[in-house]
């Protein structure tokens, strides 16, 4: 009986152990397994806070153009005679540039001239008249006392005297009007000579010799002349969601095509009221001074425009990556909760509260909280995962 148990219990012995084992080797499978996919703890890429700069610019483009150009033109029509000044010239106020054939104008001189001296003439002529005809009503008054003559007499002497009078009166006039007409034909003859208004330089020249200029229904632009080409502006189009917050006397940087990598500094000098719509974009006309000594900018250039809207100087101040970064497995913060910087100490990160002031999206000005100037906010986390083939690694950033 005992050697039929011992028989019977020995094959259920023997697969209870290999079931075991099997157990046995899947868990420590499984735990090989778990062990390969633990992850390593994150290295964290960090930034200190530090004490500098937070600057808010918009960005405009504009166009570089002189302070102030002068137009000059010509009043009167005629063919260019004579050409002085081209363009780069540096000219001086009353300088002659060009010169329009007068000989046109001088022969109206001459006419207004000759018609003038014959009023004269006429006034001269009329006021001995005057003289004689008062001498006859005189010895007419005096005769008709004694029965000589008339009345009727004395009444025609009158009369003369008195159309001798106005005769007097209207050659005055007539030489008036003809002094002005001659005034008027020597300002023409005058603005046959075209000469610069001011001192300068040439920056456009629109005229040749022989050229016909015709200034009948509108003044012909002949020259621009820049006063000053070392003081120049910037006008600048910025759009109307950027204006309200665009002042006089605020600080600009700007770049141009000619000069890659290098800026030019500025400063506002007008916000015109004036809007400008181009395809239902409404922009409004900055104007930024800036000084060009070297002579570098050039007008009608092309400006990219920076102009500072508000800036904190020597503010602690922290990356804007740091204000973004959540810690894996952190409780997110709340509708409504306090900013937050996450700070390396001890190896763990850990949570201050801070203040924002302006940023630049760069740089936050951190105006109050526990952040002090050298501590290591962190920016962003590294980690190193298992691949699922191959057993190697990949790197992840995690911000």
């Amino acid at each position: 009986m005992v050697s039929f148990l011992h028989e019977a219990w020995w094959p259920r012995r023997s697969a209870v152990a290999w079931i075991a084992a099997l157990i046995l080797l899947s868990a420590l499978g499984a735990g090989a397994r778990w062990m390969g996919r633990r992850q390593p703890p994150p290295n964290y890429l960090t930034a200190p806070a530090g004490r500098g700069l937070v600057a808010r610019a918009i960005s405009a483009t504009g166009s570089v153009n002189p302070v102030m150009t002068v137009i000059v033109g010509s009043y009167v029509s005629g063919v260019v005679q004579a050409q002085y000044c081209d363009f780069n010239t540096r000219v001086r106020k009353g300088q002659l540039c060009a010169r329009i054939d007068p000989r046109p104008y001088q022969t109206v001189v001459d006419e207004n001239s000759a018609q003038l001296a014959v009023a004269r003439a006429q006034l001269r002529k009329d006021r001995a008249n005057l003289d004689y005809a008062a001498i006859n009503q005189r010895r007419q008054a005096s005769l008709v006392g004694r029965g000589v003559v008339s009345q009727d007499t004395v009444d025609a002497a009158r009369n003369a005297l008195r159309q001798a009078q106005a005769q007097v009166l209207l050659d005055a006039a007539a030489v008036r009007e003809r002094e002005a007409a001659l005034e008027a034909a020597r300002v023409n003859l005058g603005y046959t000579a075209i000469v610069s208004p001011v001192d300068g330089t040439v920056v456009s020249r629109n005229i040749t010799i022989g050229q016909t200029v015709a200034a009948s229904f509108q003044t012909p632009t002949l020259f621009l002349i820049a006063t000053d080409l070392t003081r120049m502006q910037v006008d600048a189009n910025v759009s109307e969601s950027d204006i309200g917050s665009v002042r006089d006397g605020q600080r600009a940087r700007f770049t141009v095509e000619a000069y890659p990598g290098r800026s030019f500094d500025a400063r506002v000098v007008q916000v015109r009221q004036a809007p400008q719509s181009v395809q239902n974009v409404i922009t409004y006309d900055v104007v930024l001074a800036v000084d060009n000594p070297a002579l570098l900018l050039k007008p009608g250039m092309t400006a990219t425009v920076s102009i500072v809207t508000a800036e904190r100087r020597d503010v602690l101040r922290v990356p804007d990556q740091a204000l973004r970064f959540q810690p894996a497995g952190a409780p997110a913060p709340g509708n409504g909760a306090a900013q937050r910087v996450w700070v390396l100490r001890d190896g763990r990160p850990q949570a201050v509260a801070v203040r924002i002031g302006l940023d630049d999206e760069s740089y936050a000005e951190v105006t109050a909280g526990a952040l002090r100037a050298g501590d290591r906010v962190i920016l962003g986390e590294q980690r190193a995962d298992a691949a699922s083939a191959g057993g190697g690694s990949l790197l992840r950033l995690r911000l």
